[in-house]
C-alpha cells in the first residue's frame, strides 16, 4: 500500500514580498461590508494584485490592482489567499 501526502500550503496576501505579482485566489472576509467594499474596488477572486508598501507594527498594507492604490488592514490582508503569477 503506497500513501501519497500532498501538502498544501495557503500563501496570505500579507506574507508576500513587496513588488510580487500574485492572483487572488480566495477573499476570506469574515466582515461583509470589508468584503463587498474590495469587491466594490476591483479586489476580486482571480485579480492580479501586487504589494507596494507595508507600514511598520502592524498598520495597514498599501497594494495595487489595476492601476490604483488601496491601503487594507493587515487583518483583512491575512485572511486573503494568493498565488504567485
Amino acid at each position: 500500500m503506497i500513501i501519497i501526502l500532498i501538502e498544501v500550503f495557503e500563501v496570505k496576501l500579507a506574507d508576500i514580498n513587496i513588488n510580487a505579482p500574485v492572483t487572488i485566489v480566495e477573499l476570506g472576509c469574515s466582515n461583509q461590508l470589508v468584503c463587498r467594499r474590495l469587491n466594490d474596488l476591483g479586489i476580486v477572486e482571480g485579480c492580479q494584485v501586487c504589494i507596494k508598501q507595508r507600514l511598520p507594527f502592524g498598520g495597514p498594507i498599501t497594494l495595487e490592482a489595476d492601476g490604483q492604490w488601496i491601503a487594507i488592514r493587515r487583518k483583512e490582508a491575512l485572511q486573503i489567499v494568493v498565488e504567485a503569477v
